[in-house]
Formats: C-alpha cells, structure tokens, sequence
C-alpha cells in the first residue's frame, strides 16, 4: 500500500480531532470567500509563555497547506504573562486557519500552565536541583512531551534569576529539553523487591552501572535511617566522595522511620523552629511533620548521615513535591540536594484552558462583546 502524501494526513487528522463547527465554518468560508483574519491566544489566570510546541505545529501546517501567517509573539518563551493578555496573535487566511484553533489551543495551554508550576517550583528552592518525572502521570506520549517541554521553560527563566532549576529528567525521548541525550535515574521500588533487600539491590546496581554514581531508594522496608546508614557502609568510598545519594519516597500511609508527631515537632525545633511556630493550614502541617516526605523526615535523615560520617551523602526528596509543598519545604529550610517530581502537571485542568477569539477581518477591528480588551492590547489595532 503506498503510503499517502504527509499533507494530506495532516488534513485528515486535523478534520477528525477539531470541532466539527470549525470545520463547517472552513466550508462555509470556502463557499462565501475569504478573508484575512487576526487571532489573538490567550489564557484566563497568569502563566510563563511555552508557545514552541503551538508554532511549530503551525510550521508544520503552512507547509503541508502551501500558506503563510503571520505570528506576532508578544510574549516571547519563559516570560511571565498576567491574565488575559494575549500570548500570540496569528493573521492570515480565514479559510486556513478556520479549523485549527482546537488543535492549537491544545498544544498551548497546558504547557503554559506547566511551566508556570516548574517556575515557581524552582524559584520556591533555588539551591536544589529538580528532576521531572512526570511521564508516569501523563495520558501518552504526547502529553509528555508537552509536559516535559514545559518543565524545561520554566526551569530556565527560574535559572535566569538565580535558581539551579531542572537538572534532567527521567527519561530519554524527552531529556533533551534538558539538554541531555539521555534520562536520569537508578532504581524504582521494583528492584528493591525483587533484590530482597535495599543493600543488594545497591549491590546489583553497582555490578551492573560500574562507575555510575549511586542514588538508593530507603523507604521499600520502613527502615528509611537504617538502610540509608547501610547502603553508606557497604559503599563507603562512593559515600565519602559524594558519589551516592539516598531517596526519600515515603508515601503519605506512615511516618518516616524514627519519627511521630512529637519526635517530628523535636527534630524541627532543632533545626527551623520558626516554621513551626505560626499558623499552618492542614497541608502545610502535614509536609512539616506528618506522615509521608516531611521536611521533619528530611532533616532526621540528614541528622543520621551526618552524624555517621556520610556528610557527602546527597538527599533527594519526591512524592508530592508540587508548588506548595516546596514552599513549605523551603520555608523549614529542608536539607534536601534534588527533588524528583512530576507535580508540575496542573491540577484543575480546567485552569489550562487557552482561549482564541478573531480581532479582525479584512483589516477590520472586530470582536464579541466583552473582549474588547483583546483590541486594546494589540498595537495598530482598531486605531
């Protein structure tokens, strides 16, 4: 079977995946005549400007239907937008364009959004590295490219003002938003199982990754300070040269091996007292001294590693690190080195909604009521 021409897929699949009253307005259009329209993209709430994935779509569209739009970036990528300002306006044929606003708002607006969350996740710590992980937690491929793209966004305009931002990710299709050819990572709880105990488990990776260095999950067996303390002395060399690292990954069902919720109020007032001496919402109390990846479990952990002689022994933290609790974590001064987090995908979807409306026709200023604003925002335009 001879493969049909690349165009004409794209055309099949935009008629199929866009709303069918876009499709009747092309026809329509292509029955009446044309027009040359403007559009103006914007969001509802702020966000950090991630529109590559949307051009280069419409690149990709331009070719394939021999046109041409004009894009008017008024927020160029990684730079913050308030609310309602238009990110983008494209202008050109309303017969080319007719049918694309439901494709291009989706490769839009989620990534904005994202990129604001890994933003403001990097800025909330700025002396520790971040891994994304969110492809587990994605809907497909497609999905965590954007997401993934989006991390990478925001990590760099936190970079600009200081922050060490995203260091990698976990794996490879998409590591080189963060400029690496390949994913990071070392063992996920399954190893652990299937090794029977957290030091074999380091055994075998080690064996297998020579020369690599070492980041252990503690948490498979409840004995997070035991096996971490462990896993350093059966590789002491690597542990004194910062060659290994020890996983916090607790989930939210116990406390972190030592602790309760005394002995988690004692470990902070040894360390960040004044986070816990004002009014905490719930959450917040929960990411200082409850169960799961507390800022209370971090500082213990760092407690017995130093104390043991493991100084150099890096702690990465994950589960749940989203804008909040890096905030929290942040504010108790959690000696962490990395967190590993996918957290940056948004939580009310609905917040990721991009919204397309046309400014003019024919040269025209013309918008429904109410977004009118739209018009005042674009230089040129109904003047």
């Amino acid at each position: 079977m001879v493969k049909q021409p690349r165009r004409d897929d794209l055309s099949a699949s935009i008629t199929a995946h866009t709303d069918s009253y876009f499709n009747r307005t092309r026809q329509i259009v292509t029955r009446f005549g044309d027009a040359r329209v403007s559009y103006a993209v914007f969001l509802r709430r702020p966000v950090i400007s991630a529109p590559r994935l949307m051009l280069d779509w419409l690149e990709e569209v331009c070719t394939a239907r021999r046109v041409s739009f004009d894009i008017e970036l008024t927020h160029p990528e990684g730079t913050w937008v308030g609310a309602g300002e238009p990110l983008v306006y494209i202008s050109g044929s309303f017969e080319a364009l007719a049918d694309l606003e439901t494709i291009l708002l989706q490769k839009l607006g989620a990534c904005c959004v994202a990129a604001h969350n890994a933003y403001q996740m990097a800025l909330a710590l700025p002396k520790v590295g971040f891994l994304a992980m969110e492809a587990r937690h994605c809907a497909g491929a497609e999905m965590e490219e954007m997401m993934a793209y989006a991390a990478s966004v925001g990590s760099e305009a936190a970079r600009r003002e200081g922050a060490i931002g995203f260091i990698g990710n976990a794996n490879d299709a998409t590591a080189h938003y963060f400029g690496r050819t390949g994913g990071l990572g070392t063992m996920p709880h399954a190893l652990i199982g299937y090794a029977g105990s957290t030091v074999r488990a380091a055994e075998m990776f080690v064996e297998t990754f020579p020369g690599e260095d070492l980041t252990v999950l503690v948490d498979y067996f409840g004995r997070e300070v035991a096996d971490a303390l462990a896993v350093c002395a059966r590789f002491p060399e690597m542990a004194r040269a910062g060659r290994m690292a020890v996983r916090l990954d607790t989930h939210g069902g116990r406390f972190v091996e030592g602790l309760d919720p005394q002995q988690s109020y004692a470990v902070l007032e040894r360390h960040a007292p004044g986070a816990i001496r004002r009014y905490r919402s719930d959450t917040e109390l929960r990411y200082l001294v409850g169960t799961g990846v507390s800022a209370a479990g971090i500082w213990l952990m760092r407690e017995a590693l130093d104390g043991a002689g493991f100084d150099k022994v890096r702690i990465v933290g994950s589960s749940g690190f989203g804008v909040d609790k890096c905030r929290v974590m942040a504010d108790a001064r959690a000696p962490l080195d990395v967190v590993g987090t996918g957290s940056f995908i948004p939580d009310a979807w609905s917040e990721t909604y991009a919204t397309a409306d046309i400014v003019e026709y024919d040269g025209e200023a013309r918008v429904k009521v109410g977004r009118e604003f739209l018009l005042r925002a674009r230089k040129g335009v109904g003047g």
